[in-house]
């Protein structure tokens, strides 16, 4: 029986507890030690999920009994991160974005591209059971060529205002795993049109984002995809997929608590409502997302569905980059992922 992989976990915020709680669940993970630069936030990790706790993140990169490092750090703390954990020879899972910057990435994209060890992407969007049985029946050619993908992603509420002002804005923060999702389909997309919405939220305005966006992709093949945003929803967390072509159309829906449908004098077929919570939609996919990492690191055959690597990442901020520019300039934006 193989080692456990041991982690170093850098950042212990919301989505650090989400890494923690999946590495403490994995027969093949360990975590060996959390680092952030609230003490506080590292030693309740620590004592919670276990392993040592340091404010020094490099010192966790660089110590001997760490394989592999998760980058849930804030922003723009990931590239100096990803660089130190490619100089120590680890493995790295580092979520999104890479950076706000685009140079900033390409800076480092050499480096990343011939690493010996693995760099894969936080887009665990791919390894959603429900989603990826769509992708896998739209490869298999279930509904013909694919002509058109229509993405929902709506969030319960806004995000607080401080965070708004250092997210870099809907685009690159919250779409992002759309562009990702979207290119998980048609990989080659060449032109962007974005509309960005101030339709609710006063604050965002304020911050000089949008509330909702709605933008369009369209392939090299001719493909096209509509992602649809919002950063509310009254209903709970909409994250719905369908995929169109000539011989059919397949669709997943909202994941709720049950199945169960209720139909009275007065409604019909209601049933709970969705998930509020990102977690609670995503904790599957989080935790297949970290067993693809684990067998990436340990060589094993991931062929089947390969965790999004660097070049991912990249491309998803590319089309970030192009939709801030489609809305804010309204017209259509050429791109050029290579």
């Amino acid at each position: 029986m193989s080692q456990p992989v041991r982690f170093a976990l850098l950042g212990t915020g919301r989505i650090g507890q989400v890494h923690a709680a999946s590495i403490h669940r994995s027969e093949d993970a360990v975590l060996t030690v959390a680092a952030d630069a609230v003490a506080a936030g590292a030693e309740r990790t620590a004592a919670r999920y276990g392993g040592r706790a340091t404010t020094d993140p490099f010192a966790a990169i660089a110590a001997d009994d760490v394989d592999a490092v998760v980058i849930a750090s804030p922003t723009p703390t990931h590239v100096e991160l990803l660089t130190a954990a490619l100089d120590a020879g680890k493995a790295v899972l580092c979520e999104k974005p890479i950076d706000l910057d685009i140079t900033r990435v390409d800076a480092v994209r050499d480096r990343a591209r011939t690493a010996p060890r693995p760099v894969v992407l936080g887009f665990n969007r791919r390894f959603d059971p429900h989603f990826a049985e769509l992708r896998r029946r739209v490869a298999a050619g279930e509904v013909g060529r694919l002509e058109h993908l229509a993405i929902t992603s709506r969030d319960p509420e806004p995000p607080p205002a401080e965070y708004v002002a250092v997210s870099g804005g809907i685009f690159r923060d919250m779409t992002i795993h759309d562009f990702d999702t979207a290119r998980w389909f048609v990989p080659d997309v060449v032109s962007v049109t974005a509309v960005g919405l101030r339709q609710f939220s006063d604050g965002i305005a304020a911050a000089g984002d949008f509330d909702a966006a709605v933008v369009t992709l369209v392939g090299a093949g001719g493909e096209s995809v509509t992602i649809t945003n919002s950063r509310h929803s009254a209903c709970g967390y909409d994250q719905r997929v369908e995929a169109f072509g000539p011989g059919g159309l397949l669709e997943v829906g909202n994941v709720t608590p049950t199945l169960v449908r209720a139909s009275t004098a007065t409604s019909s077929a209601t049933g709970e409502p969705y998930r509020r919570f990102f977690l609670e939609r995503y904790r599957d996919a989080y935790e297949l997302e970290l067993a693809a990492f684990i067998a990436t690191v340990r060589g094993e055959d991931t062929s089947s569905n390969p965790s999004p690597g660097f070049e991912d990442g990249r491309a998803a901020l590319l089309l970030a980059d192009a939709a801030e520019l489609s809305a804010r300039e309204g017209r259509t934006v050429p791109v050029d992922l290579t």
